[in-house]
């Protein structure tokens, strides 16, 4: 029997993807101007973009960028412990786990290497990992790379996590979750999860992509919204690449934990280490988000000014409070429908489909950004009026 070609496979796989209309493509854009993109002579209005506090552009950042690169360049020419770690990545540590009340922190390339890292560093064959059905695909790779057992509780069930941790008291455990998730924009139960923990004697683990920046005192994330610390949350990682505008990632704890990532995450000792001057932006980046709060509260009030509008128009918002607005529409062939007739009219909105979500649940995800005005907001609210109605909305001008 002949042996299959595996580019064959995955011509087929992708052939299967188009024929269903689910096939990704990738979008060229030429030019950002705070919530605008530009393509050609198109200009729109984004509500795509997980720049949650409009730091990407900001002038401190790009200031702090450029002095690094005129200085050093701009690789950073090897890993970390080799010769790549430089003042930059140091002094970004600190503040990092500083700003979130940990020992230390660590730096990862990009959060799916942090979380991937931590996971085959801490992680046997034979042990337990626990995790919320909609976490995000990085930390379900990591167990699979384990080679732990992976048990999945129906999202944000305490009580089915319970059971799952109980089912193999013999083992050792992780439970892991998002603290905010990126497709549903909800909080994870984490002052319930933390206590499940501490009764079980699992790690705990969060990962703050997208609450760290915009929740909780001095925008420190999920985790100090729910006033939960070190010792209630062992393991943090969060992202510098979206509230913050940066790239790149970290976990934070305590120092036992990042030497022993720092031994063992093959994630962290086998790559390139990120430019320094990208760790310089991002430090900029963590002092401009901690002494301009009123960007988490403009973001509030536009969150809040969206909500409203979008429950007087009778949309189907699901219930978030964070960035991350998603409008469920069930069908992929009505979300991207609908994504295509926004962007017609001017607005850039992400439709989702599956496998990023499950069969039947396709959405808009709509993300607010301290860079909208309370007009755009007001804009996009009639565009989907339109939608909702069969009048084709209107956009911005």
């Amino acid at each position: 029997m002949p042996r299959h070609s595996l580019l064959d496979r995955l011509a087929r796989h992708s052939a299967e993807r188009a024929q269903a209309g689910l096939l990704r493509r990738l979008r060229t854009f030429d030019h950002a101007d705070g919530p605008w993109l530009e393509s050609g002579e198109r200009r729109l209005l984004s509500f795509y973009s997980n720049d949650y506090l409009g730091l990407a552009q900001h002038p401190q950042l790009i200031a702090a960028f450029k002095r690094v690169a005129d200085d050093e360049g701009v690789g950073s020419g090897s890993a970390h412990l080799i010769c790549g770690h430089r003042a930059e990545h140091a002094a970004l540590e600190e503040a990092l786990a500083e700003w979130t009340g940990r020992e230390r922190a660590l730096l990862f390339s990009t959060g799916y290497m942090a979380n991937l890292g931590v996971m085959q560093a801490l992680l046997q064959d034979g042990d337990l990992c626990v995790q919320d059905k909609l976490n995000h695909a990085c930390l379900l790779d990591g167990a699979k790379i384990a080679s732990a057992e992976l048990k999945r509780y129906p999202h944000a069930d305490v009580a089915a996590a319970a059971r799952q941790l109980t089912s193999r008291s013999d083992a050792a455990a992780l439970l892991a979750t998002d603290g905010v998730f990126s497709m549903d924009g909800d909080i994870a139960p984490l002052r319930e999860l933390a206590a499940l923990c501490q009764r079980e004697s699992a790690t705990f683990m969060v990962d703050d992509a997208h609450g760290l920046g915009v929740l909780g005192d001095d925008g420190a994330g999920s985790l100090s919204a729910a006033a939960l610390g070190e010792s209630d949350v062992p393991v943090l990682m969060a992202t510098l690449g979206k509230a913050l505008g940066c790239h790149g990632a970290f976990v934070a704890g305590s120092a036992a934990l990042i030497e022993g990532l720092v031994q063992s995450a093959r994630t962290y000792i086998y790559t390139t280490a990120m430019p320094s001057a990208v760790a310089a932006a991002a430090l900029a980046s963590v002092r401009v988000a901690r002494a301009e709060s009123w960007r988490r509260e403009k973001l509030v009030a536009l969150i809040a000014r969206f909500r409203e509008g979008a429950g007087q128009l009778g949309l189907a918002l699901m219930p978030s409070s964070t960035a991350i607005q998603p409008l469920m529409l069930g069908d992929a062939s009505a979300a991207s429908a609908a994504a295509r007739t926004l962007e017609e009219r001017g607005f850039l909105v992400g439709a989702i489909r599956p496998p990023t979500v499950p069969q039947g649940k396709a959405r808009l995800r709509i993300t607010l950004s301290a860079m909208h005005e309370e007009e755009h907001v007001d804009r996009l609210l009639d565009a989907l009026a339109g939608l909702a109605s069969g009048v084709a909305p209107t956009g911005p001008v």
